[in-house]
């Protein structure tokens, strides 16, 4: 990814691959912190990260002490994209109560933060959290928190209502609009693909570079280019992945 001129680099986040992830993710599944402290030893410059950390799986204060010493380690490399999660089956597995999920989301990430400004054995220092999440619970979560909004693979129109409502939700409370840091599909085609449900990041090269300037136009300071397109065998055989970012990476340096 440093390679190609790529500035971050994000990992997903299972423990327990249950029957639910496994049908879209499959084994072997790397755990982020660890997966990311190997990465942050062969890196120098990309940023690291989640997309994203599922907050109510873990304690909130070893997460806020393994994200402080990563973000140490690594330079003050890190991005902390979080999210309450959707595996009901690996909630079960966890004993975590799947119906608490956004309550603790909420909770555990004021006990992090909390940690990080309070204590000195948590120096977190200005790690970014992304509040990820496209329902509208996402939208009122990222604007209490003050932090940046990182919707997942949408269409363009939605989100330009979605950006509306979320100005509406943050004028109403009197407090700022977040940024805007989306992660997108990219799957790269010959011909283009018209239609009104086509994904931002679908289509030819043409099409996803007009996507990321109409994301600039919207206010995103970074976008997430996501290669997976639904099939489990695909990260056995990522070539395809590989050369749609190397295809993005080159007409971006073109022109």
């Amino acid at each position: 990814m440093e390679g190609l001129g790529f500035d971050l680099l994000l990992v997903s986040d299972h423990i327990a691959v249950t029957p639910d992830v496994a049908e879209q993710y499959p084994v072997p599944f790397y755990e982020p912190f660890t997966t990311l402290s190997w990465l942050a030893g062969i890196t120098s410059r990309v940023r690291l990260g989640t997309t994203v950390l599922i907050v109510p799986y873990r304690h909130p204060l070893l997460v806020a002490r393994m994200a402080a010493n990563l973000n140490a380690l690594s330079g003050g490399r890190l991005v902390l994209g979080v999210g309450v999660g959707w595996a009901r089956e690996e909630f079960d597995a966890l004993g975590v109560p799947f119906e608490r999920r956004g309550a603790l989301t909420d909770e555990y990430l004021q006990v992090m933060r909390t940690a990080w400004q309070n204590t000195d054995d948590y120096p977190g220092g200005d790690i970014p959290i992304w509040i990820g999440g496209n329902s509208d619970a996402g939208l009122r979560r990222a604007v209490r928190l003050g932090e940046a909004w990182h919707p997942l693979r949408f269409t363009l129109p939605w989100l330009r209502e979605a950006l509306d409502r979320m100005k509406a939700i943050a004028d109403e409370r009197g407090r700022p609009t977040p940024g805007l840091n989306p992660r997108i599909v990219l799957r790269l085609t010959e011909s283009p693909i018209t239609g009104p449900e086509r994904l931002a990041g679908e289509g030819t090269i043409d099409q996803i570079v007009d996507d990321l300037d109409q994301l600039r136009l919207l206010g995103a300071e970074t976008v997430v280019l996501d290669p997976f397109n639904g099939d489990p065998s695909e990260t056995s055989h990522p070539q395809v992945a590989w050369q749609a970012l190397a295809t993005v990476a080159a007409y971006r340096t073109e022109h």
